[in-house]
């Protein structure tokens, strides 16, 4: 059986999503056209399909897909934040917190985008920086001296450092033996992009239900993206349903503000469920994005917390490199471990304890009072605003 024995990788990336490609870009970015990089997932062979979902990328996140020149043109900025605490059907929801659009450097602290249009935007530039893209999964890694030996089909490549940026499933990740904490929300978010005839002003609309957070996110347009996360017995109701039984579901959640409401691609659904790895590092190995962490989607902390991840693990690889060290060996490693572990575990905690806070009805009173002692408190609602931009 013969093997290809092309050049040694300096990183190799497992899994093509938006995590892992943003990484090749910005180490790229760091380190120019010398490094050699590699990602690895089937998907690369199939051509890209309509997606439901989109992403609130935070003002930290948008500055680092700027600069490796992968920002979609028309991402939608986030002009304010409006949440409501209400039953399903009463008659008025009263907004019990409202915060505006601009973070303390006077820049939107969020865009939403459409994850089919960024995945389109990072893989048409990966292509123009010569990032190789191997449309193959990586099957096993083994540490050698000085690098890892990754087996894909008949091929094997050696690298100094793999990234797993494989998913909440990693493959990557059970390999290298690092156990997660993990479980299931009694959740299931539905998501969809839907046109609608009021326009939205840029305002993201969040209700909290007794369900599960009902949220309507502005993109391009009159339209939005819809991301509601509902009990399981009846999510699997609506998902069974057609169309315009759908869009009559969705109608009563939202309220008249957005008028009629149609459709503008697929209906998407997925469980809901809670991870965090025990560790973020192995044998020249980093975790990054849902490999290392999963959260709710109720604060739209996931992709940007991702992001955060990309730009962590890029400088501390690149700085390794420019010093003439071993960005794969355990001591740089441990340093991402640190940078990210604190951070992750905070946002994983919170999101976690404002489901829960949410998912009881007996605490309606406490919590609507919360919202609206914030509501009251301008200094306060700026340092949300400057932490949910990332700055």
């Amino acid at each position: 059986m013969t093997r290809s024995s092309p050049a040694v990788l300096d990183v190799a990336i497992a899994g093509a999503g938006p995590t892992g490609l943003a990484l090749a870009l910005a180490l790229r970015r760091a380190l120019g056209r010398s490094l050699r990089i590699a990602l690895f997932d089937p998907a690369l062979a199939r051509p890209a399909g309509q997606d439901a979902r989109a992403s609130m990328i935070a003002a930290d996140g948008r500055r680092l897909l700027q600069d490796v020149g992968a920002w979609p043109d028309n991402a939608a900025p986030v002009a304010g934040l409006r949440i409501t605490d209400s039953r399903l059907d009463d008659a008025i929801r009263p907004t019990f917190l409202e915060l505006g659009d601009r973070a303390l450097d006077g820049e939107p602290f969020a865009h939403m985008v459409a994850d089919s249009e960024l995945r389109a935007a990072l893989r048409r530039r990966a292509e123009e920086e010569g990032v190789e893209l191997v449309a193959a999964a990586i099957d096993r890694h083994e540490a050698t001296p000085g690098g890892l030996t990754l087996s894909f089909g008949l091929d094997e490549r050696r690298c100094r450092l793999l990234v797993a940026a494989d998913g909440a499933r990693s493959p990557t990740r059970a390999r290298e033996g690092i156990a997660a904490h993990q479980f299931a929300y009694d959740q299931i978010a539905l998501v969809a992009t839907l046109g609608h005839e009021a326009p939205h002003g840029g305002v993201a609309v969040q209700h909290f239900l007794p369900g599960g957070p009902f949220a309507m996110l502005p993109l391009s347009g009159n339209r939005c993206s819809l991301v509601w996360s509902e009990r399981r017995a009846e999510a699997e109701r609506v998902i069974a349903a057609d169309d315009s039984a759908f869009l009559a579901e969705v109608e009563r959640r939202a309220g008249p503000d957005f008028g009629a409401l149609t459709l503008d691609g697929p209906r998407g659904a997925f469980p809901l469920r809670f991870l965090l790895a025990r560790s973020f590092v192995g044998r020249r190995v980093a975790l990054a994005g849902d490999a290392a962490h999963v959260v709710h989607p109720l604060a739209g902390q996931g992709f940007n917390v991702a992001l955060r991840d990309v730009a962590a693990l890029s400088r501390i690889v690149a700085a390794a490199a420019r010093g003439g060290e071993d960005f794969g060996a355990a001591a740089t490693l441990a340093l991402y471990e640190r940078a990210r572990r604190l951070e992750v575990a905070s946002v994983a905690a919170a999101t976690d304890g404002l489901y829960r806070l949410f998912a009881h009805g007996a605490t309606r009173g406490l919590r609507d009072v919360g919202m609206g002692l914030i509501d009251r408190a301008p200094s306060l609602k700026r340092r949300i605003v400057a932490t949910a931009a990332g700055l």
